[in-house]
């Protein structure tokens, strides 16, 4: 009877290996396909020969600057945001046990904005700058609801609702700094805002694609214990994570991710909101979803850049796009939850 359950035991345990291999595969193969699609794709489509060719130094009157200048840095940028709105978004939901804890509901994400409309509209600035302000501005808005949410004991509704002030606070300061900026600010000021990939320069992805390459690897190497915080408090200590730690260089990780995303990009909506709960339903219990989210997220951003750009006679920021998919889950999220008495 006993090596009847084990058996059971290592079969489910394959057969959850197996589908997670799986998911993970698809995921990555749909996001290549979906960079070579962001290479192709354009006013002029270019056979993937002559893309390759390209990327490889061969240098062809027209093709060189539509594909290294414009849509190599799109690519990118989309590439790397993406993956860091999934990872980080995945993050904080496991963390806080809550779908509705992500970056861009609770606040984070507006702080960061706030941070680098500031300083294009009064200070003039960009680059680096608006992404060392849009760092500090997120971890600033992070010990902000931490600290207002504090109580007798730890509520995540009252971590999300303070949060979801702190959001409708800023976003009035964003919309102040918008009415008082100057004529000739405004416009970079709305496209950022907006959530776009459009006059994405290779000059300007550096602090981003490094900044993902350093934290990422933490949030992937400490999986095994988010997926224990995510069991509560007294089970993960008990388990012999160092919960305050841990949870420090998680979200410290995040914040630094979803900040140079955001100042690089603009706040892409609902990319970090939906990436967690997509990856999980795809990967199932068992296994970690931080990597999938990761790749959910860059799925996210590259196709809905790809339906903003070819679907519509007009063509439409990401931004617009994922928000249009994002809003409607909100919506069904918070009315479930609500029945549920989780709010």
């Amino acid at each position: 009877m006993k090596n009847n359950s084990v058996a059971f035991i290592k079969a489910g345990r394959r057969q959850r290996r197996r589908r997670w291999i799986l998911v993970t595969g698809f995921l990555t193969l749909l996001s290549i396909i979906l960079c070579c699609a962001m290479l192709i794709l354009g006013n002029t489509i270019y056979p993937i020969e002559v893309v390759v060719r390209t990327l490889l130094g061969e240098q062809a009157q027209g093709v060189s600057f539509a594909v290294n200048t414009i849509r190599l840095p799109r690519m990118l940028a989309g590439l790397f945001t993406g993956f860091a709105f999934g990872l980080a978004g995945n993050t904080f939901q496991t963390i806080l046990r809550n779908p509705l804890a992500s970056p861009d509901v609770i606040g984070i994400t507006s702080g960061s904005s706030a941070a680098a409309v500031f300083c294009i509209i009064i200070l003039h600035a960009s680059g680096a700058f608006i992404s060392i302000a849009s760092v500090i501005a997120g971890l600033a808005t992070v010990i902000v609801i931490y600290l207002l949410s504090r109580g007798k004991s730890f509520s995540v509704g009252r971590i999300i609702l303070i949060g979801i002030g702190i959001q409708a606070m800023l976003n009035a300061v964003v919309s102040y700094l918008l009415l008082v900026g100057a004529q000739q600010d405004i416009p970079e000021a709305i496209r950022w805002l907006s959530g776009s990939l459009n006059g994405s320069q290779m000059h300007e992805l550096p602090p981003l694609i490094i900044t993902v390459l350093v934290f990422a690897p933490i949030i992937i190497v400490l999986r095994k214990h988010l997926s224990m915080l995510e069991l509560g408090e007294q089970s993960a200590t008990s388990l012999g994570v160092n919960t305050n730690k841990t949870r420090i260089t998680l979200i410290v990780s995040s914040v630094c991710m979803i900040a140079l995303a955001t100042a690089t990009t603009g706040p892409i909506a609902f990319v970090a909101f939906l990436s967690g709960p997509i990856a999980k339903r795809l990967v199932g219990v068992g296994f970690s979803n931080v990597i999938p989210a990761g790749l959910v997220g860059v799925n996210l951003v590259l196709l809905a850049d790809l339906i903003g750009q070819f679907a519509f006679e007009v063509r439409y920021p990401v931004g617009i796009i994922t928000g249009i998919l994002g809003a409607p889950y909100l919506i069904y999220l918070l009315i479930r939850m609500n029945r549920k008495g989780d709010l």
